[in-house]
């Protein structure tokens, strides 16, 4: 009987567990959404609304804590400062759990955990334009057709 036994192990040693959940929870801050797998989801949404409501705290000791669990210093301040003022009037319930179908290969549950009024944008923090791209091949191309003109006419 499984009385008393508030998590899921999900097949995993506690460390490797604790890792996993520390490497998700920044990705969450850092994305606000992102797709796993169900028992992962549902597991990360109590401790990403325990983070917010730490994170609301304006103190240095909350700071110290959120910096304890996540190890990273861009989520603590996005959770300071930006999270904390867009969750200010709410009291929990920061997050939700969308199931998003099976995958494929292994059939397993599928879901997709966000923030509540998440920013759009967040998503495309670390996708570049292809404009940025282009220019700089262009530029690399440029400067080596330059030196073999240089070379030809020496």
């Amino acid at each position: 009987m499984r009385h008393k036994l508030s998590y899921r192990k999900l097949n995993r040693t506690s460390e490797h567990r604790k890792a996993l959940f520390k490497n998700m929870l920044n990705s969450l801050i850092k994305y606000e959404q992102i797709t796993t797998t169900l028992p992962k989801a549902k597991e990360l949404k109590p401790k990403i609304d325990k983070v917010i409501t730490l994170g609301k705290k304006k103190n240095l000791q909350s700071k110290k804590d959120l910096f304890s669990t996540l190890q990273d210093k861009l989520s603590v301040n996005k959770l300071s400062k930006i999270l904390s003022e867009r969750y200010e009037k709410r009291n929990g319930g920061y997050s939700r759990v969308m199931k998003a179908g099976f995958r494929y290969g292994d059939n397993a549950p599928m879901a997709v955990i966000e923030l509540v009024d998440r920013d759009i944008n967040a998503k495309k923090v670390d996708v570049k334009e292809k404009k940025d791209q282009a220019t700089k091949t262009k530029t690399v191309a440029d400067e080596k057709s330059k030196k073999k003109e240089a070379k030809s006419k020496k």
